[in-house]
Parts: structure tokens; C-alpha cells; sequence
């Protein structure tokens, strides 16, 4: 259809589109008049709606209200460039468009310029004189025009662009000097006219933007101690679904017991950043900050003079991995540089910056400088549960209460009265010992819900693309620059909560019931008893961390030497010779299908020691002329193969069914140990290996591991399909379901195959020690799996909850502001009470949208609940 290929018609239609374009070049229809009826008008408006020519009166009387507008003027061969200014139009201030003043002042010079959208005009500027007229940067103000200075102001941008750049900034990272540039090729983009120069200019006017509109939202103009009141952090931009007590948090919330507090914990997140550096240029007394601790960043003057203060401790080597950033957190280079990056605190499960929760970073990531910014941050909350997550938690959090004590006072927390826990981002868990790997887990710890506490790194994907601009500014300029783009992300990821929140919902209450099927699969397998024994132990490691850990094996590592043998008893199984005539079949058909696989895997050119492995199979298989016989393919006539019409000794045929079955059995078992086999070894590889001999030497021991499985895996199949329409009980074995027992990737999402869940897999206490073990610690995982998606959607729905609440005090926070401050001007304090309301109305408009997108999830979860209860009950 012509609308599914917009591009392919508009094709057909190229020459007339460029024609059109074209034809705006010229005066349109050469004979229209002007609006007046004088004739051959010269002028246009490029900016004006319309193609309208106008004469020189007309042009002047109709952009007194639009002074920036660009003019064209036909000099009878083409359009070519002019200004207002040049045709007489002058702008003035402090009266209405067109009123006359009868003092007008002319600006400096009579040369002010005025930064719009449209490109860098230069107009003829009067301000007003008389006796009532404002101050100059009032006048302006006024006007929708932003100044320079304070001072004899000659430069000016409009609302319109200041507003335009600020949210570009944000999408686009755009630079104020490539902003400003094409600006100025928008007046002259061949370069034969001079650009004038004031991008220093708009990057003042940019910064002090910045600044209002950050005071303006955190209700500072509404305050009736003024600006000079702000207090420390401010200006950020809260969390909504972060507790906080007072706003969004049930009144005796301290009182509940810990099985109902724990959602009411505060998670947050410790990174840094290496990329967002700040060469050593300007100093804090050239280019102050603005901000000065009222956002995200840290005061400048208490946080450098800390450090200088514990400049002399040095910082322990670390006991897990050799982690960098605690071993090389003093030899990080930082030649010509100021701040080698910024260190950081987070909300870790709704990705936003807390207030005072930045600070540069003048070596490393060293403790010193992340044990500040980590307590700055919490002062602005006063719950007592905490959990801290990061990267190297298993090393900071040691001696950290004791570098807590030679911080500032006002720094220290009631720790004694407060739950904190520690714990290593899932993506980072990885990389550290065994030990941390357990007992610093999201995964296997309680009243966690499902929180990854990546929230750091998908911030950094969205600030990295100013480090290249910010590298090269002064301190306050960076930082409140900084602060202004944190803060919009905040504010981007406010407003994006409905939608966020509903998706994680839907997405944990159907991990949360495929996870609790799936533990109560794997529970009818085990013996009543056992799953006792194991969830006593599992709750006593919960409330006590010293005691044995569930999820770590009882035996050792498995061994190289062990996989050798284990593999040597298989091969005698697989050479035993039946005694009866339908096993020896059987196996022969076993032994055909493994000729058949070496035989499609030997190569073009097979060496001699492939050859006579090759025949010396043809001869177990019965021949010795392998080329013309071809014993891969003889057909054995089992009783399975036979036609309906041939008769078959029933007792024979039952026979072949029973042994069919009990074969399905046992290349099922074979599968399993194939495959503990498989990850013993890739454990063994990954820890004990080095080197290039020996690690193929391990590669070759994993693929014959691995061979085995596949054919134990069609040794299934076959028996399987000879038994199909006699015995249903054998479900289709998938390639996607021949998978280890545990997968430490997927412990969040991932489920257990039915080849472990099986009915005839024996997990009493009869079987191989090593084997139960095994689905001990898989039960213990599955069990936590299921705990954590129920804790989500728990913790979901009370985020969803205090989202709601605290929007609710925000607005009523706002509303009580409208006539908390009572200026002089009746236009001051209308300005203000509107202002006000409107930040009420915006709050209250999120709630309803929140509201309607969350309506349906009582309904789903009331479903969810009820299909849990009818499959209990039809079980």
C-alpha cells in the first residue's frame, strides 16, 4: 500500500517538492501589491507567517512586537539579507510595543545585541527614563530578555532561547559553544560577515539560568527568608518512592515489627566515575560555585578540608580479588588534572542522584573521599534500615565505623539503632571470591526483593556525554553544570514512574508465580523431611549470618583426575555385552548411532589413529569391511521396526517396551551426570587452569564431556520415540531444557528443567551424597528465587503507594507557599502565588496519570492469586 512506503511515493513526487522550494526564492506572484496598495513592495518577512511582500512602512509597523524577525529586501535580481535596525526600527523598553517614551535612553554605543533561535541580532535598543522606570536588567527582564550583566547591560538572550538550549543541553549534551556557533551560521553561514562575539557572554547568562530555574523549583523564590536560607542538598530533586519520614511513610512505621519494617529500608547505591575528569584550570575563587552545596555535590570547602585532614592514612590492600580501585586507589594518575572523576551515591532501585551524594575524586576511589559523600548523603534521611550496595562493599565496609568516628560530627549516624547491610552489585558479584559471591548477594539474601543496584552505571551512559565539555571548565562552573543535569535526570525519571513501576509490576507477579510453581515442582521430588531440615537451615543463616551458609556446597571441587575416572566407569558401562538377544539389539543400535556421529564428525583427511578407531567400532558393530558394508546403516529388525503385518512374539515385543523404557531412564541419568561433569569442570577450569597447554588440555576433556551428553541425549530420544503411543510418560527433551541444575546468570529469571523435577530422579538421602548436596543447594536457590520475586511485588506495590503520598505532600507543600512570602509588589506576589499553584496542579495532574495507569494492577493481582489457588487446588 502506497502509506507503508511514505518514501517511495514522496520519490514520485521529488521534482515537484524541490521545485516548490525553489520557487520560494523568488517574489511568488511579481504583481501582488502591498497591504497598504502600494505596488512593487520590496520587503519580506522570513520569520512572519506567509510569503506576504510588504513595503518599508508596512515592514516596520507590523514587527513592532517581533523586533528579532530577519528581513529579505528584493534588489530586483534576488533576496538578499537586511536588519530592522538598519530600516529605522527602534525597540524600547519599559512601555508597551509602539507607546512612546518620552526619555528614551540608547544603550551603550546604540549597538545591543540580542541572542534569539533565529541567530545573533543586533537591534537599536532605548531604554525607558522616566520617573517610575526600573532598573536596565529589570527593563529586560521584563521583556522576556535575559542579560549579560546587572551593570549597562549590552547583551541579552531571550526567554525563548535560554529555554530552548537548557532542554537541549539535557537530550542532546550539546555544548554551549557549538550551540552558539550555529547560531551565528545561521546569520551568515558563508562566513563573509564577522560572528559576533559573545558566546563568554551566554556562558554566563547559560550558568546563571541554570541556577534560577534550580532555586525556582525547589520553591526558594517562595521562601520569606530568601535565597540566603538554602540549606545544604536543597535544590536536588527527590526520590518519591524513596521513604521518607513525614511525606510518604505510615505514621508509627519505627514501631512495626521487622517482618512488615523491612519495606520501609532505604537502598542506595556507591559507584565513581573516571570519565567526568576536570583538567587543573581556573581555581574555586576564580569561578566559585553557585550551587555551593545546595544540590548534588558536596560543599566544596568542608569536603577538601576533610581530606586534607586525613591526608596521611593510607587505605587497606584488599583481601578478595585484587579489586583496583581499593589496591590502586593512591597511584591513579591525575597529571594536569584537578578531579580524575567523581564518586557518587544513588537511589538504587529508582536510578536517581541523592542530594549531597557527589564529589570530585582527587586520586582514586579512595575511602576517604566515598566515606564522605556516603554520610553526606544520608543526612537527609532518618530510617533505620539500610542497604548499601558497592562494587567493593566486601572491602569498604570494613573499619568503616571506625573512620566514621574521625569524620565531622554532624556526619556520624545513630548506628546502634539502625539495621545497615552490605552487599556487591549483581553485575559486579561476579568478579569477586567465592566467599563474597555468597554472602554479599542480592540473590540470596531477604527482604531485598529483586534489586540489581546497577542504577549508578545506567546513569553514567546518560552524563558521560558532557565529560568532554565539563573536562575543560572551571570548578564551579563544572560542578553546578553537573548538578543541572542530575537534576534533570531526577526529574526525567520522576515523571516516568508510572510507566516504570506498572512494567516491573507485571513483570514480577509473573516471575513471582512461575518461580513458586516452580519451587513447588521441585519439592515433590524431595523427600517432606528434607525440605524441612533445609529451610531451618536456610532462616537460621537469614537471621544469623555466622552461621553455615545454605547455599555453599558441603564437598569439594570435583578434580580433573575425578572427571577422568568417572568418565572411564561410563565407557565399562556402555561395553558391557547383554545377555539377552533384544539388549544385545539394543546396543547394537546404540553403537550404530555413536558410528554414525564419529563418522559425519571425522574430518576430510582423518589421521590413522582416527581410521582405526573408526574400524575398530565396525567391528564391534559386527564386520570388517566397513567401506562396502557400511555397519552404521544395517538394519537390525528389532521389534520396534517390524511391520504390523510380521508376526512378533507378544512376550518379545513387551520385552523390547520395558527395555526401551528402563534405556530412556537411564541415558535420562546420564544427561544429569554429563552435565554436573560438564560444570564441575568449567568451575575447575576457571580457578585451577593456566596456561595454553593445559588449558586445551581441559577444552579437550569438556568437549568429549560434552559429546557424551549430546549422545546420551539422542540415546533418549530413540528410546522415546520407539515407545511413542505406548507410554506418554517420557515428556520431548529440548535442546533449551538440557541445562545445568543451577545457572548462577539467570538466578533471577531463570527456571529448573524438567530433567531435574523428574519423578523417577531418586533425591532421598539414599542417594550419592554429593548428588542430594547438589539439589540442596539448587532448592535453597529455587527457594530464594521464589522469596525475592514475592518481596518485589511487595515492595512494588508500597513504592507505588509512597510515590502517591509524597506527590500528595509535595503539592501541599506548594500550596501552603502561596502566600508564605508577602513581597511589596502586588505583581511580585501574584507571580509568586501562581507560580506555586501551578507546581501544585503539576503534582496533583502525575498523580492522576499514576493513578490511571496503576488502576488495573488490583485486579491483575487478584487474578494471578486466584489461578494460584484453583491449580493448588486441582493438583
Amino acid at each position: 500500500m502506497p502509506q507503508d512506503l511514505p518514501l517511495s511515493v514522496w520519490k514520485l513526487e521529488r521534482q515537484k517538492f524541490l521545485d516548490e522550494t525553489l520557487r520560494l526564492e523568488g517574489r511568488g506572484t511579481p504583481e501582488t501589491l502591498c497591504c497598504c496598495g502600494l505596488a512593487a513592495p520590496r520587503f519580506r518577512c522570513r520569520d512572519c507567517f506567509g510569503t506576504q511582500m510588504l513595503c518599508h512602512e508596512c515592514i516596520l509597523r507590523s514587527h513592532t512586537r517581533n523586533p528579532l524577525h530577519r528581513i529579505d529586501m528584493w534588489n530586483d535580481s534576488f533576496f538578499q539579507p537586511t536588519t530592522l535596525k538598519k530600516m529605522g526600527l527602534r525597540v524600547q523598553l519599559g512601555h508597551t510595543p509602539g507607546e512612546r517614551c518620552y526619555n528614551p535612553h540608547p544603550s551603550s554605543g546604540d549597538d545591543f545585541v540580542i541572542i534569539d533561535v533565529h541567530g545573533v541580532h543586533g537591534i537599536a535598543l532605548d531604554f525607558c527614563g522616566c520617573a517610575s522606570a526600573q532598573i536596565r536588567y529589570k527593563q529586560l527582564l521584563r521583556t522576556r530578555w535575559y542579560p549579560a550583566t546587572t551593570s549597562d547591560p549590552r547583551t541579552a538572550a531571550t526567554f525563548t532561547l535560554m529555554e530552548h538550549f537548557h532542554l537541549l543541553s539535557f537530550e542532546s549534551k550539546v555544548s554551549a559553544y557549538e550551540f552558539y556557533h550555529s547560531l551565528a551560521r545561521r546569520n551568515n553561514n558563508a562566513g563573509l560577515s564577522d560572528i559576533k562575539d559573545r558566546y563568554s557572554k551566554f556562558m554566563r547568562m547559560v550558568r546563571e539560568w541554570r541556577h534560577l530555574r534550580q532555586l525556582r523549583r525547589a520553591g526558594r523564590g517562595n521562601d520569606p527568608n530568601g535565597v540566603g536560607a538554602t540549606t545544604a542538598g536543597e535544590l536536588a530533586v527527590q526520590c518519591p518512592a524513596c521513604p521518607h519520614p513525614g511525606k510518604n511513610i505510615p505514621q508509627g512505621w519505627e514501631d512495626e515489627p521487622p517482618w512488615a519494617r523491612w519495606k520501609y529500608a532505604l537502598f542506595i547505591a556507591i559507584d565513581a566515575n573516571f570519565r567526568l575528569k576536570r583538567k587543573a584550570v581556573s581555581s574555586d575563587n576564580v569561578d566559585p560555585s553557585l550551587n555551593s552545596g545546595w544540590a548534588y555535590f558536596v560543599e566544596e570547602a568542608a569536603y577538601k578540608a576533610y581530606l586534607a585532614h586525613q591526608a596521611g592514612v593510607k587505605q587497606d590492600r584488599s583481601t578478595c580479588v585484587s579489586h583496583n580501585a581499593v589496591n590502586l586507589a593512591d597511584t591513579k594518575s591525575s597529571y594536569g588534572l584537578a578531579a580524575t572523576g567523581v564518586g557518587t551515591v544513588d537511589c538504587a532501585r529508582h536510578d536517581m542522584k541523592l542530594a549531597n551524594g557527589v564529589g570530585d575524586l582527587q586520586k582514586g576511589e579512595k575511602y576517604v573521599n566515598m566515606d564522605y559523600l556516603v554520610f553526606s548523603a544520608l543526612l537527609a534521611f532518618t530510617v533505620t534500615m539500610i542497604n548499601v550496595s558497592y562494587d567493593i562493599a566486601c572491602q569498604w565496609h570494613k573499619k568503616l565505623w571506625t573512620r566514621m568516628e574521625g569524620m565531622p560530627s554532624r556526619l556520624h549516624i545513630p548506628r546502634d539503632s539502625m539495621t545497615i547491610r552490605f552487599f556487591v552489585p549483581k553485575f559486579h558479584l561476579k568478579a569477586h571470591i567465592d566467599a563474597c559471591q555468597r554472602n554479599f548477594s542480592f540473590n540470596w539474601s531477604k527482604h531485598v526483593g529483586r534489586t540489581d543496584s546497577e542504577a549508578p552505571e545506567r546513569g553514567w551512559s546518560n552524563i558521560n556525554r558532557v565529560a568532554m565539555s565539563t573536562k575543560e571548565m572551571g570548578p564551579g562552573s563544572r560542578r553546578d553544570t553537573l548538578d543541572d543535569h542530575f537534576g534533570d535526570w531526577n526529574w526525567k525519571k520522576v515523571t516516568s514512574l508510572g510507566r516504570t513501576l506498572l512494567r516491573k509490576i507485571h513483570n514480577a507477579i509473573k516471575w513471582k508465580k512461575e518461580h513458586e510453581e516452580g519451587l513447588a515442582e521441585l519439592e515433590r521430588t524431595i523427600q517432606p523431611t528434607l525440605v524441612l531440615q533445609w529451610r531451618k537451615e536456610v532462616e537460621a543463616w537469614e537471621e544469623d549470618n555466622s552461621q553455615p551458609n545454605p547455599f555453599e556446597s558441603r564437598y569439594a571441587p570435583i578434580t580433573q583426575a575425578a572427571v577422568h575416572l568417572q568418565l572411564a566407569e561410563l565407557e565399562a558401562h556402555e561395553l558391557q555385552v547383554g545377555i539377552i538377544l533384544i539388549t544385545a539389539g539394543i546396543d547394537l543400535q546404540d553403537q550404530q548411532q555413536r558410528l554414525k556421529t564419529d563418522i559425519a564428525n571425522a574430518s576430510l583427511h582423518s589421521t590413522d589413529k582416527q581410521k582405526t578407531t573408526l574400524r575398530h567400532q565396525s567391528s564391534e558393530a559386527g564386520t570388517t569391511n566397513m567401506a562396502q558394508l557400511k555397519p552404521e546403516a544395517f538394519k537390525l529388525w528389532l521389534p520396534s521396526e517390524l511391520q504390523p503385518t510380521v508376526g512378533c512374539d507378544n512376550r518379545l515385543a513387551a520385552h523390547k517396551w520395558d527395555l526401551w523404557h528402563a534405556q530412556a531412564l537411564d541415558a535420562l541419568n546420564e544427561v544429569r551426570s554429563h552435565l554436573r561433569l560438564r560444570s564441575h569442570m568449567y568451575i575447575y577450569k576457571d580457578r585451577n587452569v593456566r596456561g595454553q597447554a593445559a588449558s586445551t588440555r581441559a577444552q579437550a576433556l569438556i568437549e568429549g564431556v560434552e559429546l557424551r551428553k549430546c549422545a546420551s541425549v539422542d540415546k533418549y530420544r530413540r528410546a522415546r520415540n520407539a515407545l511413542s503411543g505406548w507410554d506418554i510418560s517420557l515428556p520431548p527433551l529440548l535442546d533449551s531444557q538440557v541445562r545445568p541444575m543451577g545457572d548462577m546468570e539467570r538466578q533471577g529469571t531463570g527456571t529448573i528443567s524438567w530433567i531435574w523435577l523428574d519423578s523417577h530422579v531418586d533425591n532421598s538421602s539414599s542417594e550419592n551424597e554429593r548428588v542430594q548436596d547438589s539439589v540442596r543447594v539448587e532448592w535453597c536457590k529455587a527457594c530464594a528465587r521464589a522469596n525475592r520475586w514475592s518481596e518485589e511485588v511487595e515492595l512494588l506495590l508500597e513504592e507505588m503507594r509512597r510515590v502517591i503520598a509524597f506527590l500528595r505532600w509535595q503539592a501541599d507543600w506548594w500550596s501552603e507557599r502561596r502566600s508564605s512570602r508577602v513581597p511589596e509588589s502586588t505583581a511580585e506576589q501574584e507571580g509568586l502565588a501562581v507560580y506555586a499553584c501551578r507546581q501544585a496542579a503539576l503534582r496533583l495532574s502525575l498523580v492522576a496519570s499514576f493513578q490511571d495507569l496503576w488502576k488495573d494492577v488490583p485486579m491483575f493481582l487478584d487474578r494471578e492469586e486466584q489461578d494460584q489457588d484453583r491449580k493448588v487446588l486441582t493438583t
